[in-house]
């Protein structure tokens, strides 16, 4: 087709299905300067949605373009090593005009906190924020900006909240002293007791493991090797995957950093970073209405930043409305209409597209595994015509790779050494007990005689002396009131 015939570096999903046979000639892509403009890759269980991810975020890796992506089933780890070539995929990838060539990704495993296999991918409680943590815990518009103010006063008294003992230790002290607060409105009691137990629930869980040290820095997402060829970070998740709205909200804190780190770059002939938001429909369940405000509004303005977003899911009323208006690119599998419920999903669905000349509602239940209806925005911006596409196979392996050999990818890793062992030094929960302990009436100690003084070594009278602790208190509080938060309330780093 004539509409997806575009000049410079392209996505190739597949080839335009006429009658029901695919016509070579005709190749449905994408072009690579729009993919900051985001996309929803979208159909129902089985349909081949993943398979869709792993080709195009092969294409990206080739093009020098990093990715991240999810693997919430475990089902990914295969792009590390080569495809196998076998005579019915030979066939199908010659009838589409695909030279299919075995070839392995670059690939760096995750996995949050350390739980499974991958790099330990950790964030601290003052880099998460309040919103993103309300959203996990599950508060209520009251609560989340109780909790706000938490973490306002912990950013203004200089106290590190590293992981959970932290933020816990902060809300008792607020709770012992109430009127520390009172300024500001004060912290009702019965809020922070509710919030304090939520805490206690969550740390049960297991999610103690997520906060802490060493921190990750979102700039490992941005690497690129010298060959060329974009890096994918793969955060693997099947070890979490029954603690759905924590990895979702992860995701968005990673999404966060990003967005308040990186400079504007306006429109680049080519991404820096493609993100994979699979498992969508996780992130906005339950979200509070400035929640879904602030994800609308990432998503909207990290584009300038060289950013593409795409939502993977099952249907694109899954993702509100604000947020489907700013994807570009739609990639549609199949859908299935045996309820009213679904058939009403899919009406919704085909107003979503663009005027074409296919029934919708009857393609969208007639298509086959790796068959898609596609719609992307040109180069102009203006969405092309519908297109009944069926796609591309990966040339790296589908499905997982042996648990020995990821562990082998994982130990080689240059970023293993930085992140690996996790580090728990000083923060608020041993700054707070000591002065907790510092207002503790003392008794008075029984007579002895005089100790003999010894002479203090040089870098003791240094640690010791008056200006020594003045100057760190002065640092420590000069942190405290530098942290400034992004829209969605994670801290902003100073490089």
């Amino acid at each position: 087709m004539i509409e997806y015939d575009f000049d410079g570096p392209t996505i190739d999903l597949g080839a335009l299905l006429v009658d029901g046979t695919p016509s070579p000639a005709d190749q449905i892509r994408i072009p690579l300067r729009m993919l900051n403009r985001h996309g929803l890759v979208a159909g129902a269980t089985g349909t081949g949605k993943t398979v869709t991810l792993q080709v195009m975020a092969e294409q990206l890796s080739a093009q020098g373009v990093p990715v991240f992506l999810a693997d919430v089933k475990g089902d990914l780890s295969g792009m590390a090593v080569a495809g196998a070539g076998s005579d019915k995929l030979l066939s199908r990838t010659a009838g589409i005009g695909q030279n299919w060539v075995g070839t392995p990704c670059p690939v760096e495993f995750y996995s949050l906190g350390g739980i499974g296999d991958g790099i330990p991918l950790r964030a601290t409680m003052t880099d998460f924020g309040p919103t993103l943590l309300a959203k996990v815990l599950g508060l209520n518009e009251t609560q989340e900006s109780s909790l706000g103010l938490i973490f306002h006063f912990a950013d203004q008294q200089g106290l590190p909240l590293l992981d959970l003992k932290d933020l816990r230790s902060v809300i008792q002290y607020l709770i012992d002293n109430p009127g520390v607060l009172k300024d500001v409105g004060g912290l009702s009691k019965q809020t922070a007791g509710v919030i304090l137990r939520t805490l206690v629930n969550f740390e049960a869980q297991g999610a103690a493991q997520f906060f802490g040290e060493p921190a990750f820095d979102t700039a490992d997402l941005l690497r690129v090797l010298p060959d060329g060829r974009g890096v994918v970070s793969m955060l693997e998740l099947p070890a979490v995957q029954d603690r759905p709205a924590l990895f979702s909200t992860f995701l968005m804190w990673l999404l966060a950093d990003l967005f308040g780190e990186l400079p504007e770059v306006g429109d680049p002939d080519k991404p820096k970073l493609v993100f994979f938001f699979d498992e969508a429909h996780l992130l906005f369940t339950g979200a509070s209405k400035a929640f879904l405000q602030s994800i609308t509004q990432t998503v909207r303005l990290i584009r300038s930043k060289g950013v593409g977003i795409f939502f993977v899911t099952q249907t694109p009323k899954d993702v509100p409305a604000d947020v489907l208006a700013q994807l570009g690119a739609r990639v549609q599998h199949a859908l299935r209409a045996f309820t009213p419920q679904d058939a009403k999903a899919l009406k919704a669905t085909v107003s979503t597209f663009p005027h074409s000349g296919y029934d919708l509602e009857e393609v969208l239940t007639q298509l086959g595994i790796g068959e898609a209806v596609v719609t992307v925005l040109g180069d102009k911006g203006v969405p092309t015509p519908v297109a009944w596409t069926r796609l591309r196979a990966p040339q790296s392996q589908m499905g997982p790779i042996d648990q020995v050999v990821m562990r082998g990818f994982i130990a080689q890793s240059p970023l293993m050494p930085r992140y690996g062992t996790e580090v728990d030094r000083e923060s608020a929960y041993e700054m707070l007990a000591a002065r907790v302990l510092a207002q503790e009436p003392q008794a008075p100690a029984p007579t002895a005689p005089p100790p003999q003084q010894q002479e203090p070594s040089m870098i003791e009278g240094i640690l010791g002396s008056s200006f020594f602790r003045s100057f760190t208190r002065s640092i420590a509080s000069t942190l405290g009131r530098e942290i400034s938060r992004s829209i969605f309330g994670t801290a902003k780093r100073r490089r």
